[in-house]
């Protein structure tokens, strides 16, 4: 039994009991590591050195009269595009291949704050655009379930290294469904919280308006520890909203009696594979058994979301990649004649070709003469989306449906056809435009292979949504499958 089958909270008890150490935990870490990374190749950059001096500093505080928060010691994971002080940062792009920051976002210093260890830096679709971890531009990762499958994106080292059981928990993004969609490929719990929750200043930007920092781990409870300890109000993001961060944790009590629930029809229809949608029925059958209560409802312009989505965040993805020119840092490309010769091919050597497709198509929709019927209409739809979920939460506590429309398909299987790429995301875009919080955690198996549970809530209540996830996930035994790598 690895150490990492352990909830956070048993391991805090075991290190301030000294019967295990930091060290102890690490060297877990890097052992699995050693174990199966040459199958899943999760991490992009690996940080032992340091890691092991952390381990050994933190391993003389144990002990100490001021016992230590329950985050102290434990193993991390980080993906590729969050910034790391002195720790390579190259959201797995050839653009930033030697790029090394002097700064660390805001999540990073909250968990310094913590005393986590960091592990490494995970592999990621370039700059979070993609469903499947293939735009990686240096290496594929693979499904631990299934290693001739994709573990989703663009977060999938991040849900692929927890589910391998290489750290105990990792940070991802989610800007149309990036932690979750992994998360439910690979048979982990993922968070998106609520737009402005988790500071982004240090998170590259993709799509400023949608994308969101959020954790991934093996349980409910040790997600909901992961995100009190990141979240909170930071002056450095002007987005980020001040408000109080409660006990998550201290939501766990099981109690879900008189729980209203939402099933949006839209969620269940065409497109989602028949195991799938008998999934989230039996979940809700056993959420009914805990007192809960749910009816069909629509979503009525959650039809719309995927184009809003792609038209908005492609607009946004062209203005932040702006900065990559090869000026100030970052690749530069050696054969440029002048200066406009270098713009050209620095851009396009260093970026890949899902990123230089959505540059071109957000750059369509702002230019001259298409902005009005492109952009503007698209964020119109947005509120309009936005206004489903208000009027749903008006009646219900949560909002329950799949995460993604079928279980983790094969590497390769997609590469060619983006817009079949870009419809594994459809269940959980709608989530991002309206900025609420989304959870996926494991509700079953097709074929071997994990499924999903995404339920919402509504804006900055966390409480309740982990309350669902943890009462559903006590009744069930899916978190507790392990991948046989």
């Amino acid at each position: 039994m690895s150490l990492f089958d352990h909830k956070v909270s048993d391991l805090h008890e075991l290190l301030h009991k000294k019967e295990i150490s930091v060290t102890d935990l690490v060297d877990t870490s890097f052992k699995r590591i050693n174990e199966v990374e040459d199958q899943v190749q999760a991490f992009l950059t690996l940080d032992e050195e340091r890691a092991r001096a952390k381990a050994k500093a933190l391993d003389e505080k144990i002990g100490q009269a001021d016992k230590k928060g329950l985050l102290f010691g434990m193993p991390i994971g980080i993906k590729d595009n969050i910034v790391t002080k002195n720790l390579r940062t190259t959201c797995a792009s050839k653009i930033l291949d030697n790029f090394d920051p002097i700064y660390d976002a805001t999540v990073m210093g909250k968990l310094h704050q913590a005393e986590t260890v960091t592990i490494g830096k995970l592999n990621m679709d370039e700059f979070a655009m993609g469903s499947s971890t293939e735009n990686s531009g240096f290496k594929e990762t693979r499904n631990p379930w299934n290693l001739d499958r994709v573990p989703g994106g663009s977060s999938g080292g991040s849900a692929a290294s927890v589910a391998a059981g290489e750290v105990l928990f990792s940070l991802g993004s989610d800007t149309g469904g990036s932690i979750r969609q992994p998360a439910s490929f690979c048979g982990v719990v993922g968070m998106k919280p609520t737009y402005g929750l988790v500071s982004r200043f240090g998170l590259v930007a993709f799509a400023s308006s949608l994308d969101q920092i959020g954790p991934v781990t093996r349980t409910v409870e040790d997600n909901a520890y992961l995100l009190e300890a990141i979240a909170g109000h930071d002056e450095m993001d002007s987005t980020s909203v001040n408000v109080q961060i409660p006990n998550y944790v201290g939501a766990l009590n099981g109690d879900i009696k008189g729980l209203r629930i939402a099933v949006p029809k839209e969620y269940l229809g065409e497109g989602v594979d028949e195991v799938v949608r008998q999934s989230v029925f039996h979940a809700l059958k056993e959420l009914e058994k805990l007192g809960a209560t749910w009816e069909e409802v629509s979503l009525p312009h959650s039809k719309y979301a995927l184009a809003t989505y792609y038209l908005l965040s492609s607009s946004e993805a062209s203005a932040n990649l702006s900065r990559f020119d090869g000026v100030r840092y970052g690749y530069r490309s050696p054969d440029a004649q002048n200066l406009l010769d270098m713009y050209k091919k620095t851009r396009a050597e260093g970026f890949g070709d899902e990123v230089k497709r959505r540059i071109m198509l957000g750059t369509f929709a702002l230019s001259s003469g298409y902005y009005d019927a492109y952009y503007k209409k698209a964020q119109k739809v947005r509120t309009l989306i936005k206004k489903d979920f208000d009027d749903i939460f008006q009646k219900y506590d949560v909002i329950i449906g799949p995460t993604t429309p079928t279980p983790a398909f094969k590497i390769g299987e997609n590469l060619a056809d983006p817009m079949t790429m870009y419809v594994n995301d459809i269940l959980t875009i709608p989530v991002n435009l309206a900025g609420v919080p989304g959870i996926s955690v494991p509700c079953g198996f097709a074929d071997g292979l994990p499924l999903g549970l995404q339920i919402i809530g509504k804006h900055f209540d966390e409480s309740t949504v982990y309350k669902v996830a943890h009462a559903f996930e006590q009744s069930t035994d899916f978190h507790k499958q392990k991948p046989q790598l």
